[in-house]
């Protein structure tokens, strides 16, 4: 075989390898492409206890309990249609508070419950993470500014 041939086999095989490895990394990712989850989109699939995600939503108004460490804090999450306890132990960002859009990374636990590493909070008065607005204008329960319904 020609030196020539052997490097256009050479590469047509490196094409073919690049373009399966992109296929089966794309298709490992699967659900992962998602940016987060609501308490709805949990209740409709099954998470293994200790995967990581994120977990989109409202801070249900009345559920935020400090714990007596005076670190944990419990507090649930609503899309409005489910709701999802979370415990986060940590420093929460300045503008948490209940009735406002949050986005927590964690993972779930074998109780159910989300053990959040991360909590997101919105950054001004206005402002609602998209996918969280979205997710509520399709439930049709939309409030513009983070106005819950009680």
């Amino acid at each position: 075989m020609k030196p020539k041939r052997q490097r256009m086999m050479l590469m047509g095989v490196a094409a073919l390898v690049l373009v399966a490895s992109t296929a089966l990394g794309l298709s490992a990712l699967g659900s992962k492409k998602q940016y987060f989850m609501t308490p709805t989109d949990l209740a409709t699939r099954h998470t293994l206890s200790g995967e990581n995600f994120r977990l989109g939503g409202l801070v249900t108004v009345g559920s935020v309990k400090h714990l007596a460490d005076g670190v944990t804090l419990t507090f649930q999450v609503t899309d409005l249609q489910n709701t999802l306890p979370v415990k986060f132990r940590g420093i929460t960002p300045d503008l948490f508070r209940e009735g406002t859009g949050v986005i927590a990374e964690g993972h779930m636990d074998r109780a159910g419950m989300f053990v959040a590493n991360t909590v997101l909070a919105k950054h001004d008065e206005n402002y609602m993470p998209p996918e969280v607005a979205a997710s509520l204008k399709k439930s049709g329960r939309w409030k513009p500014y983070g106005q819950v319904t009680r």
